[in-house]
């Protein structure tokens, strides 16, 4: 068998027909300049095939749900094993997904506490045990009224899927008569057919009596026979009123009364009926409607404070609030906030008397008396009432505001399941702890011999677990954590911790910057991680650009020796002590790792600037109510260990509280007290990695707005002006001059059934996206086609003579984005390629010099060079005056930094303060910033100095 994994002739988008040999079992990294084709060879090219190769071994009627993946354009690959890959790219969008169910540690602890955990009264605390049939029957006649009717019913099914006919067929030979499913009575002896993938919940009817000393014999028999089939639960129905009671010869509160349903697994679900919270259906908040979005108070109702009718006098719900306002001789051209306070509470929730409505049709008018629903009661029955999701989804924007389910606290579980405990914590209440504080927790937990029988090998699953994502810095996550609200880092390396804990030998692993979000200081952690999954027998092939990896590694392949069309080539391969002693001439990445290249510290040359923005009291999610001073101006850096709250004080607090002050945002704001110094900005901008379009029709001549200009300049070409050619003919998104057999898009899709779509070139454009008149008009030779094909640097030199491009052109260079295609469709840019062309666009703006732009880990996917000019640029805002504050790790960017906040100084319940603030000199300073440790070390400065 080849110790190696063999790529023969690759050419993936820009990938020049190269060969490369990987060897086996080893850690790899694929470096190389942003564009240069990493991504293309690592991800598109040698995990595709070896997912597309695992899928062919299965059948057809496999592959037809699973999907199948395209042959990537390479010519052979040999010695490759099944392939599994370890992106940057979120968990799920869902919002009941969390690390612990993400991990499936929660559902261990579902198992765990299910087995030994201790029941506790919802409603007193008190531990319950076990009640009796003598009980039972007791709680009975306390509960429910002498002489009531009732119905003594046995649960055969809660919220269980299935037909049940079996079921069904027993309990009707066994002599029974009704059941009741899904509040419907049904006779056992009539056909009952249920839907199997529906959830369904059956009652049988055991007996029906009157709640009388008489009947104390029969009551006792049917309620014995009720738990019998019931397993141990019964529950008893009042016939004459809405009253309905549940009892268990399991566990139940000898002085509230309370009985606990079953305690299993199932219980502590919050994604499943049977344990959700009923109010808030275990999402832990509820949708409200809020007074402020629904009301705009300055307005009268007139001129439309009511948002959700507006002001047109002729609606009908215009009317009839008119109406309320004239029965209560208020004046409706009043603002809303002048009302008197009845009139307000009328029209918002209604009235418990009469209103005279005065209506009117094209024949008659007529009066009707009735009370008045209200606004807010209107708009919630309106809500709960709709099967359009569109319609809830509209109102939840614009009319509703989530807040804490106040059942359940915002736990998401109902109260029964919160009851059982594990020594101090409920499973909710564990959860809420970060993942080292649960591993501790767990390893000082003292259990009974007789219950280590039961868990023991359960509990060891759990650490082992919670040890992996410790191993990866991920300690200081908690396990109700949202998977939704981890960055792209994160959530790869709780996959990479869930890879480790399979325990799978012989595959071939492939990982995309698994170092995002992550401190020098955690580094070391991800990396022995990665050896471990290479010491398993595995191939671990990283795409990577920290230097840390990059020098830990057993391999290294450079692609280069530029990017997108200057690249797609193999600039060195080889073991990693090779490229550092001695790397090729062209090998970008060997000289920084040797020294011969640096990224230096750049001059600032913005103003001396006296004003600051200052945020006090921040206290989201780990801070520690710190005030933090934003000098304005100048370049800031917000950094610090992983988990240490730089997201929480910046993404989630500092930018939709200035968004809101600035743009007049409604963005859902982290805890904090105050904002000072917002006089001094004008707009508030945020330059992220999201991609510039959702389709191949967005590219970056049409995202920066050169594409107006190119067509302009088409349009008043002497031809096009003979013809009647406007502007619009040369734009391929509507019709007129593109070509209508692809639509503009130069590819055709066609179905394949059992194999992937594909997409083929359009054979009557051949590609070019335009008909043949369209084409016909050309300016220096050129047609519009050919331009959207040239290169930036082609573009630019082209352009000479034009201005408007030549700015434009020329920021995009600026940004080292000279290699991308004007028409490069916007799926196919990477994600620093999308953050470099917004940034090209900021700096074409005309500047203010009271912006204030956020960046977050902005050198993501960026390699050594790359991050030299993206610092320049940065930079180069800050010169225009304005203030740019990013939040990094890479040192590079720090020590360029005009301001450093360094929080910490662990990460989670650890973090949240401010370890060092001021200066690069001033950090370096700091005895207690591990931001200042690594910066000595990378600055290669005398620590005794700083000491």
């Amino acid at each position: 068998m080849s110790d190696f994994i063999y790529v023969h002739g690759a050419r993936v988008h820009n990938l020049k027909n190269i060969d490369v040999r990987i060897p086996k079992h080893s850690l790899t990294v694929i470096t190389g300049l942003s564009g240069s084709g990493k991504s293309s060879l690592a991800l598109d090219t040698i995990y595709a095939e070896g997912q597309r190769r695992y899928l062919e071994s299965l059948s057809n009627y496999a592959r037809q749900f699973l999907g199948e993946l395209k042959k990537p354009d390479v010519e052979g690959i040999e010695g490759l094993s099944p392939s599994i890959a370890i992106e940057q790219k979120n968990l799920s969008h869902n919002p009941r997904s969390t690390v612990g169910t993400v991990t499936e540690i929660h559902d261990y602890l579902r198992v765990l506490y299910a087995r030994v955990g201790k029941p506790h009264c919802p409603q007193c605390g008190r531990p319950v045990e076990k009640q009796s049939l003598d009980e039972i029957v007791e709680m009975i006649y306390k509960e429910f009224p002498d002489g009531e009717r009732v119905a003594i019913l046995a649960p055969i099914a809660r919220e269980k899927k299935g037909e049940f006919r079996r079921e069904l067929e027993a309990l009707r030979k066994r002599g029974y008569i009704r059941v009741i499913i899904d509040k419907e009575q049904y006779d056992l002896e009539e056909e009952i057919v249920l839907d199997k993938n529906k959830r369904h919940r059956i009652d049988l009817i055991i007996d029906r009596l009157r709640v009388t000393e008489e009947n104390r014999s029969r009551l006792t028999d049917s309620i014995e026979m009720a738990l019998h089939e019931g397993n141990g639960f019964v529950e008893i129905s009042s016939l004459d009123r809405n009253h309905r009671k549940g009892y268990s010869e399991n566990f139940a509160c000898p002085v509230c009364g309370i009985s606990l349903p079953d305690i299993n697994p199932k219980i502590f679900s919050f994604n499943n009926p049977y344990g959700a919270c009923p109010d808030c259906h275990g999402l832990g908040y509820t949708m409200e409607l809020s007074e402020e979005l629904v009301v705009d108070e300055d307005l009268s109702v007139i001129d439309g404070a009511i948002k959700a009718i507006g002001n047109s006098r002729d609606s009908f719900s215009m009317k009839r609030i008119l109406n309320v306002i004239e029965s209560l001789d208020e004046d409706p051209r009043k603002p809303f906030k002048e009302m008197r306070e009845e009139v307000k509470e009328a029209i918002l929730y209604g009235t418990d008397y009469d209103i005279r409505f005065n209506y009117q049709t094209e024949n008659l008018t007529y009066q009707v008396r009735k009370p008045f629903e209200g606004i807010m009661n209107n708009l919630m029955r309106r809500y709960r009432e709709t099967e359009s999701q569109e319609i809830r989804e509209w109102m939840e924007s614009k009319f509703m505001e989530s807040r804490i389910c106040t059942s359940c606290g915002g736990k998401k579980l109902r109260r029964e399941a919160l009851g059982v405990k594990l020594g101090r914590y409920n499973i909710a209440e564990l959860s809420e702890l970060t993942i080292s504080s649960v591993y501790d927790y767990l390893c000082e937990l003292r259990l009974s011999e007789h219950e280590l029988k039961i868990v023991g090998e359960l509990l060891s699953e759990i650490k082992k677990r919670l040890q992996f994502l410790i191993d990866v810095g991920l300690d200081y996550l908690t396990l109700s954590r949202t998977a939704m609200t981890l960055s792209g880092g994160e959530a790869q390396r709780i996959r990479l911790a869930t890879q480790i804990g399979s325990g799978l030998t012989g595959v071939t692993y492939v990982l995309d910057e698994p170092t995002i979000g992550l401190h020098p200081r955690d580094n070391m952690r991800l990396i022995e991680t990665l050896k471990k999954l290479r010491d398993l027998d595995n191939t671990v092939i990283v795409v990577e650009h920290d230097e840390e990896v990059i020098r830990s590694s057993d391999y290294i392949v450079d692609i280069g020796p530029g990017a997108g069309v200057n690249g797609g080539e193999v600039v060195f391969q080889g073991p990693t002590e090779e490229l550092l002693e001695n790397p090729p001439e062209e090998s970008l990445t060997g000289k920084y790792l040797r020294g011969e290249l640096v990224i230096p510290r750049l001059k600032s040359n913005n103003k001396d600037e006296k004003k600051k923005l200052i945020l006090r009291g921040a206290r989201q999610n780990n801070l520690k109510a710190i005030d933090v001073e934003f000098p304005l101006g100048k370049f800031i850096c917000v950094t610090g260990v992983s988990g240490s709250g730089k997201s929480s004080l910046v993404m989630d607090t500092l930018y939709p509280a200035l968004s809101n002050l600035l743009n007049k945002s409604k963005r859902q704001e982290g805890l904090y007290d105050a904002v000072e110094g917002i006089e001094n900005l004008d707009s508030i901008v945020v330059i992220d990695q999201s991609p510039i379009g959702r389709t191949p029709r967005s590219n970056p001549a049409t995202y920066t707005g050169l594409f107006n200009f190119i067509r302009d300049i088409f349009s008043r070409m002497p031809e096009a002006r003979a013809r009647g050619y406007a502007k619009g003919r040369f734009s391929f998104n509507v019709k007129g001059g593109r070509c209508e057999a692809c639509q503009g898009h130069g590819l055709i899709k066609i179905e394949m059934q059992f194999l992937p779509d594909v997409y083929v070139e359009c054979d009557v454009c051949k590609g070019k996206r335009y008909n043949r008149e369209t084409l016909e008009i050309k300016y220096r030779g050129k047609n519009i086609s050919d331009i959207l094909n040239m290169t930036v640097d082609e573009a630019l030199e082209f352009f000479e003579r034009i201005p408007p491009l030549q700015r434009g052109l020329k920021l995009l260079q600026d940004v080292g984005l000279g290699y991308i295609t004007l028409g490069q469709p916007a799926t196919t840019l990477s994600g620093g390629e999308a953050q470099r062309i917004k940034l090209a666009s900021e700096l074409k703006k005309r500047s203010t010099g009271r912006t204030f732009y956020i960046l977050d880990e902005p050198t993501t996917g960026l390699h050594f060079d790359d991050v030299h000019k993206l610092i320049a640029v940065l930079k180069r805002l800050v010169e225009k005056g304005n203030t740019v504050l990013v939040v990094e790790h890479n040192l590079d960017v720090v020590k360029n930094a005009d301001h450093i906040i360094d929080l910490g100084p662990e990460g989670g319940d650890a973090g949240g303060e401010i370890v060092a603030s001021g200066t690069l000199e001033d950090i370096l300073k700091s005895p207690k910033s591990y931001t200042g440790y690594y910066l000595r070390k990378h600055l290669n400065v005398d620590s005794e100095v700083y000491r």
